[in-house]
Formats: C-alpha cells, sequence, structure tokens
C-alpha cells in the first residue's frame, strides 16, 4: 500500500481595501475550528508587494483528510457560516488550486 501523501490547498486571495486587519482578526478566530479535525494545518502568505493579497495555505496530511475537510465545507453549517464571513472579506472570488505532494 502507497505511503499517504500530503494534499495542499491554496487559496489565493485579495481582500478589500481596508478591511486588511479585520481579516487577519477572522483568521485568528476561524484557524482553530478549520484545523479542529486534526490533521490540518493552515498557513498563510502575504504578497511583499501587496498586503491586502494572501494565499492562504491548507496543508492536509492525506487524501483521507482533505475528502473529510471537503465533505465539512460542503454540509458543516458551521463551516459553512465561517466561509460566508471569509467571503465577505475578499474583494474578488478566491483562486482555488489543489496540488498533491510527490517524492521525485
Amino acid at each position: 500500500m502507497p505511503a499517504p501523501t500530503r494534499i495542499d490547498l491554496h487559496l489565493r486571495c485579495r481582500v478589500r481595501p481596508g478591511r486588511r486587519a479585520e481579516f487577519l482578526a477572522f483568521l485568528r478566530e476561524a484557524i482553530p475550528f478549520y484545523e479542529s479535525p486534526g490533521g490540518i494545518q493552515i498557513r498563510l502568505l502575504q504578497d511583499v508587494s501587496d498586503d491586502h493579497r494572501f494565499i492562504e495555505l491548507v496543508l492536509y496530511d492525506d487524501n483521507e483528510t482533505y475528502l473529510r475537510d471537503q465533505d465539512r465545507v460542503a454540509n458543516n453549517s458551521e463551516m459553512k457560516a465561517l466561509l460566508d464571513r471569509w467571503r465577505e472579506l475578499l474583494a474578488e472570488p478566491p483562486l482555488v488550486e489543489v496540488y498533491r505532494l510527490l517524492e521525485p
């Protein structure tokens, strides 16, 4: 059986002008819930030339954890409410990219 493979979800987003502090405060509140099932880590990257542009990294230990979390995104009312609040802070829809870690 192959070893579990990490899945990385990249959410490339731009925050509405003047809402950066609110965005960061929201993430401080939301990240514990996002990570609560276990096997999930959230990281945040900020564009060095634009302090309103970010990449949120959602790092899943394996594909099964990723699939369980996708079910939570689709069906959990608390997750849906958090994501609605998050989207309200964005200037435009996020670009969502999903990558699988490969060992060359």
